[in-house]
């Protein structure tokens, strides 16, 4: 385990700390369903990751004849409800929360969901995880814009570049990567690809801050060591942190 470790690490909700994709499935599949539209579970994978105001917009192209509101709050309804009864934590991700929070690094929840949903699944959390919670509807621009990562960093007084960033979907990674993080792949419901600026990790299971001290140490020395690499990060440090501090 190496004594360098990042200045904070960025979460993504569903997903990664919580498996309520099978949640969202169901609750887009009765919406549609209620306006005589079928809705297909690879239709429910397509949004995943994405914005809710995107996946409302989908929705109604769909026949929901909802607003992109009203569409957002009844699906939010629906997945906090299931909530309530089991919270389907993913395995290995308390214990590598709480590993990051006794080693005392700070900690922020990234997440495409609302507000009010972000929050009563940080509240579920068997302790204290995260200083800083920042949902979708608080970020102009959702993922794979890098601006929630972005944001989240610039709240936590840290640069981006200087963070880890865990998620599962492809659309969540482009944006941890587009915002300079070191980033870090959990795949789920859809399958992940090598070779496009993130770690694959198959689970968080058995994971430790050290784990993650280790990864981001090795990013570094990338960069530091292979030309072509250490040109790539210095493009993408400087990008990110002149968006960061716009």
């Amino acid at each position: 385990m190496t004594d360098l470790l990042p200045a904070a690490v960025l979460w993504d909700m569903d997903g990664t700390l919580v498996d309520t994709e099978p949640y969202w499935l169901a609750a887009e599949e009765e919406l549609v369903g209620s306006y005589g539209g079928v809705w297909t579970h690879d239709d429910g994978l397509a949004l995943v990751g994405s914005g809710l105001d995107h996946s409302a917009a989908v929705l109604r192209g769909r026949g929901v004849d909802l607003s992109e509101p009203e569409i957002i709050g009844w699906l939010t309804d629906r997945v906090q409800s299931s909530i309530e009864h089991e919270v389907p934590w993913r395995p290995g991700a308390l214990e590598l929360l709480r590993s990051v929070r006794d080693a005392g690094i700070p900690t922020a929840l990234v997440t495409m969901s609302i507000s009010r949903m972000a929050r009563h699944v940080a509240a579920m959390l068997p302790f204290d995880g995260f200083d800083l919670v920042l949902a979708g509807d608080e970020v102009a621009h959702s993922k794979p814009h890098p601006e929630p990562y972005l944001h989240a960093a610039r709240e936590l007084g840290v640069s981006p570049i200087d963070c880890v960033a865990i998620e599962d979907s492809v659309t969540g990674l482009a944006a941890a990567v587009a915002s300079g993080a070191v980033a870090i792949g959990v795949p789920l419901h859809s399958p992940l690809t090598e070779g496009l600026g993130y770690t694959i990790w198959p689970t968080l299971a058995g994971k430790t801050v050290g784990d993650l001290g280790d990864l981001y140490l090795s990013a570094r020395d990338r960069a530091v060591s292979e030309p072509g690499a250490a040109n790539e990060y210095g493009a993408v440090k400087s990008d990110a942190e002149k968006a960061g501090a716009a």
